[in-house]
């Protein structure tokens, strides 16, 4: 036909009035079987599929959830995307993804009114910095709407749902303390992420509960590179290396070890070092890295969930998900004063 087939074609193959047609895939029971039978074996012949969109828009049900990625730095963005498909798949819905890279409160909101003009019926938006804060701050839409991993987000309307990065850089901060380090490095992100704002904050809520513990903070990108480059520079700018080094992520501690294999120092005997997500193959470093675990999958489901709570009509809510320290070969004890 040189076209998609419709309704029209479906209702001609099959003998049948549109409206028939209409009928037999609304599953309306005033169909006689032989009818609905003439019916889906005309669709099967032709091919067609019904325009979805144009009834999700006259009916405000679409079963699709729309995702927004709001940002840049949105490191293990797999990881939660899996999430958010698995959960949304599970509980009979779509995801439709639209993206986000910066701009003015309207720009947010014409990002959201686009989704919201193809009906999605909620909105999950995966942030990583605070302009998306500001701009969410006073957005208004017609749908439930949830942000993952941002930081608080001063608009009650909207869910908020996180991995508790200040708790883990407390885990990594507190090991390395009971090993009895007290001269404790933070190579963090670049500030401008929740993220690296958050594991600073753990970093130093750590070292003041602890006695003579001090610290001191190198600013990076969360690249290998910039691991490199600040170990590089503690390695030949300081008297004494620290005994012990956080690093902002897992990228950031591979960098810090390559730059100490090169220069002859030996992790841990002389710098333990601890880094954070757990990526994969960090268990397979030499030595074995000490991390803190987050689970991204399961934050990206609990969006999910959350925001298909808020479609049933229950209040926006604040989440947090605990992460998890591992041990592993990277980190022991201060080698003893002589």
């Amino acid at each position: 036909m040189g076209r998609s087939p419709g309704m029209v074609d479906v209702a001609r193959e099959a003998g049948v009035s549109h409206v028939t047609v209409s009928r037999v895939l609304n599953d309306h029971p005033s169909v006689r079987p032989e009818t609905r039978a003439r019916v889906e074996a005309a669709i099967d012949k032709l091919g067609y599929r019904p325009n979805s969109v144009a009834r999700a828009l006259k009916s405000r049900r679409s079963s699709t959830i729309g995702v927004v990625l709001a940002g840049t730095e949105l490191y293990e963005l797999p990881r939660v995307l899996r999430g958010v498909q698995s959960a949304a798949q599970r509980a009979g819905y779509w995801v439709n993804l639209a993206s986000w890279q910066g701009g003015t409160t309207k720009d947010m909101t014409e990002t959201l009114q686009r989704l919201t003009d193809q009906a999605v019926e909620a909105i999950a938006v995966i942030a990583d910095r605070p302009m998306v804060v500001d701009a969410l701050a006073d957005v208004v839409t017609g749908v439930p709407i949830t942000v993952i991993m941002s930081g608080n987000v001063p608009n009650p309307d909207l869910g908020f749902v996180e991995l508790d990065q200040e708790l883990g850089a407390r885990l990594a901060v507190e090991h390395l303390l009971e090993l009895g380090h007290r001269r404790i490095v933070h190579l963090t992100g670049a500030l401008s992420t929740f993220d690296a704002r958050a594991r600073v904050e753990g970093w130093r809520a750590a070292l003041k509960s602890a006695p003579a513990a001090q610290g001191e903070l190198l600013e990076g990108d969360f690249t290998g590179n910039s691991g490199y480059r600040l170990a590089s520079y503690l390695t030949r700018s300081t008297a004494e290396l620290p005994t012990a080094i956080f690093a902002g992520n897992d990228q950031m501690a591979m960098g810090v070890l390559a730059a100490f294999a090169d220069l002859g120092v030996k992790v841990p005997d002389d710098v333990s070092l601890v880094g954070f997500d757990d990526s994969a193959g960090t268990a397979y470093l030499v030595p074995a890295l000490t991390t803190v675990r987050q689970d991204f999958v399961a934050l990206g489901e609990r969006s999910i969930e959350q925001v298909l709570r808020m479609m049933r009509g229950e209040p926006a809510s604040c989440e947090r998900i605990a992460p998890e320290l591992v041990v592993r070969r990277s980190t022991a004890p201060p080698r003893p004063e002589s």
